[in-house]
């Protein structure tokens, strides 16, 4: 009996102990819980500290509409807006070329809600990219994301006013749904289901990095479509903006030629088809033996199917340079030495085929 109770009571001494340890342990667990709570939220859902860091670099912009009367009462709602990202300390922001082609008298408004009217753009309208000026210091610019770095299925924030410019500065969360779209544009698209509305035209499309990998530029909008919009790739952003810095225009390439696509193309199948010549437009296109009906199969060795497939290549060239160009002619498949124009890279409208005579777009 007495082994007995000794070992109750060093029972009931252990479960003591373990009940008087575990008391203040339990109590510390909650006196750290809450921040370790809140650290794992911001883990596991980053928007709101993208959003902080982002928002401050977004602008809206508003002005009259093109073509409004300038009298009445009413002209003070024939307003048009859109959004814009600060590219430089000093006053530099991207925007679309129809956000600002669209408006008279423009007014930029910064998250910290400062007025300031633009004092000088530039738009290139094949892109639907354009720079405009205000006159303003310390501001805070977004941070580009490099090349490639977008992946399908990751998380992105749109950020702009839509509908209202009273909505400005407002997030959108979700995913990338595609890259390399060609739906309506002169080069390939980032496809997201973040909300787009009139009004986020201009604005960002952020990574979960903090990093601008595209601008808000078009949506489909039609009964029954839900959440398809598309923005301009951070690539072609930087192209354009840098032609638009150095000469106030994007001076491109031109084959001074016309162009037709294949039906496989146009709907965009598969397709392997090559490019038909309805029109040799140029001087040097004709001096390099290229007549209508050749077809056109690639560039310096690219492959070529589409007219936007030429756009994207001749990013990296320029007006002056030789391409050797694979064809089709007379039933024979050829090489043809071409020097490049200037003007839209498909068509040329300048007889001369010089790089120091510019083609009209």
């Amino acid at each position: 009996m007495r082994n007995k109770a000794s070992r109750l009571l060093l029972c009931g001494l252990a479960v003591g102990l373990a009940l008087s340890l575990s008391v203040p342990v339990s109590a510390a667990a909650a006196s750290v819980n809450p921040s370790s709570k809140k650290a794992e939220l911001q883990a596991a859902d980053p928007v709101p500290q993208i959003y902080a860091r982002v928002s401050p670099s977004v602008v809206g912009i508003i002005g009259k509409a093109q073509g409004g009367k300038n009298t009445g009462l009413d002209n003070r709602y024939n307003l048009v807006h859109g959004s814009g990202v600060i590219l430089t300390s000093g006053g530099w922001i991207v925007t679309n070329a129809h956000v600002i082609k669209s408006m008279q008298k423009a007014t930029v408004v910064t998250s910290d809600g400062k007025s300031y009217s633009v004092t000088d753009y530039y738009a290139d309208e094949l892109s639907d990219i354009a720079i405009l000026k205000i006159n303003a210091a310390h501001l805070k610019p977004a941070s580009l994301a490099g090349a490639s770095s977008v992946k399908v299925g990751e998380k992105v924030v749109a950020i702009g006013a839509p509908l209202s410019f009273a909505l400005r500065n407002s997030a959108t969360v979700g995913v990338v749904s595609g890259s390399g779209r060609v739906v309506d544009a002169s080069y390939r698209l980032l496809q997201s289901d973040a909300a787009i509305n009139p009004g986020n035209s201009g604005g960002p499309l952020v990574d979960m990095n903090g990093k601008v990998i595209g601008i808000v530029s078009m949506k489909y909008s039609a009964v029954g479509v839900d959440n398809t919009g598309f923005a301009i790739p951070a690539e072609t952003v930087r192209y354009i903006i840098k032609q638009l810095f150095t000469y106030g225009e994007v001076r491109r390439p031109s084959l001074g030629l016309e162009l037709q696509q294949s039906w496989s193309a146009i709907v965009g199948l598969p397709a392997e088809d090559p490019l038909t010549v309805t029109k040799a437009v140029s001087a040097a296109a004709r001096k390099a033996g290229i007549a209508e009906g050749d077809e056109l199969y690639s560039i310096d060795g690219h492959r070529v199917t589409s007219a936007v497939d030429i756009n994207e290549l001749f990013k990296s060239y320029r007006p002056g340079q030789t391409v050797q160009l694979l064809m089709q002619s007379g039933g024979d498949i050829v090489q043809r030495k071409l020097v490049l124009g200037e003007g839209d890279p498909i068509v040329g409208t300048d007889d001369g085929g010089s790089a120091d005579d510019k083609t009209e777009e």
